[in-house]
């Protein structure tokens, strides 16, 4: 597939993965990967934190846009911008309170607490208020594409539930309509899809296919591809390379050990993965485990370039 038709087939990808799977480095993956397709780029985070920002080497972002990455080109070649920017339910409950018509009170309210029970009386309240936000930056054409780095799995399903529940529980108005227009955003293939993320471990594809499913037949959003994370390459011929190391018997028991541990992370690994493939329908592309630390612009980069060709490879 082509990478620039893939990016080009939603207007907003919400990523979307267990805790501890690198849902936010996907997300920051899938940005870089879209920038290098010439096409510019928001990045949202939604659960209060800024932590994509550090890994293009930028500062921590708050509400108000922050440019990432410039655009640029780099041997003939357009990278688009990429902007980030993080979205809590209560700066889009001030936002939208602003926009129709109570901006004189607004900070008064806020002061006060009472933004807090107006979030909370309506189950749901605080994700539609976030996911509202997000429609308007897509109909407002703020980028070519919108990566949003959505709560884990567990919460993400109630995340995109919540224009559903907000709207049978409120029939009329405003606070109706806006859950209307939500709903439509995450019905509507050519404007939003999922990505889920998972590693190649059980308790996480096992949450990862029941999440598919039941976003797929309760909020009938559309799945893209599986990214898998920190996945270990082969290594041919470690038993080989371990017998010729010019090592004393002590060190080649040590080698032969780690080799052993390896092999056995390998091939669970690929079981793992084989079952993922036979009991979820969906591509998959695979990332590699980075070894280190951190996660800074260059390893970005290296994960942007396999992300394409893993688009590539679809």
């Amino acid at each position: 597939m082509d990478p620039g038709h893939f990016f080009a087939s939603s207007r907003v990808l919400v990523v979307a993965g267990k805790g501890g799977v690198g849902k936010t480095v996907a997300a920051a993956t899938i940005a870089a990967a879209a920038s290098r397709c010439g096409l510019s780029v928001l990045l949202v985070e939604v659960a209060g934190r800024s932590a994509a920002a550090p890994m293009f080497g930028a500062s921590p972002q708050g509400y108000e846009e922050a440019v990432l990455v410039h655009e640029a080109e780099t041997n003939g070649i357009r990278h688009g911008e990429i902007r980030g920017k993080s979205i809590t339910p209560d700066d889009a409950l001030v936002e939208w309170l602003s926009s129709h018509g109570f901006n004189r009170l607004v900070k008064r309210m806020a002061k006060s607490g009472i933004l807090e029970v107006i979030a909370t009386a309506t189950p749901g309240i605080k994700d539609l208020l976030v996911l509202g936000r997000i429609k308007a930056l897509e109909s407002e054409g703020a980028a070519d594409l919108i990566v949003v780095d959505a709560p884990a799995a567990g919460h993400a399903l109630g995340f995109l539930r919540s224009p559903s529940g907000v709207r049978d529980a409120a029939r009329s108005g405003t606070i109706h309509r806006q859950a209307v227009e939500v709903l439509e955003l995450i019905g509507d293939p050519e404007r939003l899809q999922l990505i889920l993320v998972t590693i190649a471990e059980e308790t996480p594809i096992n949450e990862l296919i029941e999440t598919s499913y039941a976003v797929e037949d309760e909020v009938g959003v559309k799945l893209g591809p599986v990214v898998v994370n920190s996945v270990l390459p082969r290594i041919e011929g470690l038993d080989r390379s371990v017998a010729r190391a010019k090592v004393n018997k002590a060190e080649r028991a040590d080698l032969a050990e780690a080799a052993a541990f390896r092999a056995s992370r390998t091939a669970l690994q690929d079981e793992q993965l084989e079952r993922l493939g036979s009991e979820l329908p969906l591509p998959q592309i695979r990332m590699p485990q980075i070894f280190g630390t951190e996660i800074g612009p260059a390893e970005i980069e290296l994960l942007a370039g396999e992300f394409i060709a893993g688009i590539e490879a679809l």
